[in-house]
């Protein structure tokens, strides 16, 4: 049998909630997947790599909160620990990606869909994580 094409996996990673996305086969478009309800180290990073299996993903890209002056954040600073033990932990190739205003962004897309703002909560993270990957994919293919 065929292997499936390998998929790139963007994360939104929260303290609470981690959004996570998958490429197409192509790399050139984000689906959202799921927001996964944060546990505990162990659980996430075992959710995590079911989804990585799943979805024959070869790279993930996690969002790197930055200050708006390109500061380091203390949110950046968590996510950057959770790319690194992630790159120990599956020995995938692991980019750090600038997110800066994608929660935002994901706000309005969801406003602007008609989306009360009582639901965003549920979405809002995949949303972001969608965001983040598609800034990435595109950013390779024009280094390309």
């Amino acid at each position: 049998m065929e292997e499936p094409p390998a998929r790139t996996m963007g994360l939104d990673v929260g303290d609470r909630r981690i959004g996570v996305a998958i490429s197409d086969a192509l790399g050139l478009t984000a689906q959202p997947v799921l927001t996964l309800v944060r546990a505990n180290r162990r659980q996430d990073l075992k959710s995590l790599q079911r989804l990585i299996r799943k979805h024959n993903c070869s790279a993930i890209v996690v969002g790197n909160p930055l200050h708006m002056s390109g500061d380091q954040s203390p949110q950046a600073a968590k996510a950057q620990a959770f790319a690194q033990m992630l790159r120990e932990e599956t020995g995938l190739p692991v980019h750090l990606w600038d997110e800066r205003l994608t929660t935002t962004e994901a706000h309005r897309h969801l406003h602007a869909a008609g989306r009360p703002g009582s639901e965003h909560k549920a979405v809002v993270d995949q949303l972001a994580a969608v965001l983040i990957l598609e800034s990435y994919l595109a950013a390779r293919k024009q280094a390309g």
